[in-house]
């Protein structure tokens, strides 16, 4: 694997009008993506809050038959804790605060020693000896 993929790269395909870059990304790295149990938390729990409607069912579909069936969802364990600890201390004491989850993300992704491809790089920019790409922005 080299790509863990972000929730805002891993719905784009499912957008009216997808990113013809991310579509194409995905598809040639295909065998080197993977994403994060937080970001498949994130998927989720977004799709479960929609009401029953096509829509949803789609949704659904994708993150089961696309999803979950081509791509590792890397756990949060214990090293991507210890790694998310150091990282969260060292930030707060220089005043900065970013989310928990993004944290987690940022973690797993440091401790597999992965690119985190995302479209909110500035969410993730303070974490130290991370490789991030913006698959949006090319």
């Amino acid at each position: 694997m080299r790509y863990l993929l972000d929730t805002n790269i891993l719905s784009e395909p499912t957008k009216p009008e997808p990113h013809p870059f991310v579509l194409e990304q995905i598809h040639r790295h295909r065998k080197r993506i993977c994403t994060a149990a937080p970001v498949w938390h994130e998927l989720l729990f977004g799709v479960r809050r929609l009401p029953a409607s096509r829509r949803r069912k789609r949704l659904e579909a994708y993150l089961r038959e696309v999803v979950e069936a081509s791509m590792d969802i890397l756990p949060y364990d214990a090293e991507a804790a210890h790694q998310h600890a150091e990282e969260r201390a060292r930030l707060t004491g220089i005043g900065k605060s970013p989310a928990f989850v993004d944290g987690q993300i940022a973690a797993i992704a440091q401790v597999h020693g992965l690119v985190l491809v995302s479209h909110n790089v500035a969410h993730f920019a303070s974490f130290r000896e991370l490789a991030l790409e913006d698959w949006l922005e090319r």
